[in-house]
């Protein structure tokens, strides 16, 4: 990679916490690989320093970044202008940098539901369960919409945040995401401890969209090893953490015979349409892929 000069610009990630992110393994790889002068860096911003932090990265002309836990939904109101998508899931893990201001969307519909459009299953006939009502899981629930799933079921702990997530999407029409799946999002919401009511059944695609299992608490689970035994052999157990590799509640997964998916591919294909729309080229996917498995063999 070419030595950091005075013309390098910089793209990164903010979150909190954020010494787990891999993304600056697969978009460093990406750009030394184009041969850029560019460099991405992980920014630690916590939650009261969303704003100052925006306006200090403008500042110093920070070109883009990647917006992860917990300011997804956060950075909405900062800035100049959203994706119609993004408007609509209402969440935002993409911003860059222009002369009106920041801009926002959404890439994390894409990248999630990219693993799942390569395998041949019958979407109309599977349900989906989602842990977690946060930004992450809004782009979970749209995705799940384009993919046609015969029901989409959201659980959490906090009544009233699962109730305003659930009148959020009342009147949403996702056409700006697919023009197959034009009727309104609908949902149910449910508290957690309903969770085993559901779980007990075929064809279910169960998706982790909570920071619970992440380095370093690898050890945790969000759902017990009893209720994942009730998982069916033809289900998907999908959790967006990509560190572990497998996490605790994929490895409990997997002991039932259910169809493990981390957030690796996830994180590559969203990152890589970040990518393209902060410097407006294709990225080298591939590349990025190889460098992410590449550290991860290195940490095993």
């Amino acid at each position: 990679m070419s030595q950091i000069t005075g013309t390098t610009k910089l793209l990164g990630v903010i979150g909190n916490p954020i010494a787990h992110t891999f993304s600056p393994v697969m978009h460093n790889a990406a750009i030394a690989a184009l041969g850029l002068d560019y460099r991405y860096v992980a920014f630690d911003v916590a939650p009261a320093q969303l704003t100052t932090a925006l306006a200090g990265f403008a500042a110093i002309g920070v070109v883009g970044c990647s917006v992860t836990i917990p300011h997804k939904q956060a950075v909405m109101p900062l800035l100049a202008d959203i994706s119609p998508l993004a408007k609509a899931v209402g969440a935002v893990n993409a911003i860059w940098n222009a002369p009106e201001g920041w801009q926002g969307t959404n890439t994390d519909i894409s990248g999630f539901i990219a693993p799942l459009k390569a395998m041949t299953r019958d979407w109309g006939e599977t349900t989906a369960l989602i842990l977690g009502n946060g930004g992450a899981a809004r782009a979970v629930v749209a995705g799940c919409h384009q993919l046609g799933c015969r029901s989409v079921r959201v659980f959490g702990r906090d009544a009233a945040k699962l109730a305003a997530f659930g009148e959020s999407w009342q009147d949403i029409r996702l056409e700006t995401l697919s023009s197959d799946v034009p009727t309104p999002v609908k949902l149910h919401v449910h508290l957690w401890d309903e969770l085993g009511t559901f779980i007990d059944r075929e064809n279910l695609l169960l998706v982790n969209s909570t920071p619970i299992g992440m380095h370093p608490h690898t050890t945790d689970s969000p759902i017990t090893a009893e209720i994942v035994a009730k998982i069916g052999s033809n289900s998907i157990a999908y959790d967006l953490i990509y560190t572990p590799r497998p996490t605790k509640f994929l490895q409990l997964a997997q002991a039932h015979g259910a169809i493990a998916i981390d957030g690796l591919e996830m994180l590559i294909q969203q990152g890589a349409i970040a990518f393209e729309l902060w410097l407006q080229q294709a990225a080298p996917s591939d590349i990025m892929r190889q460098a992410l498995l590449e550290h991860l063999s290195k940490r095993s």
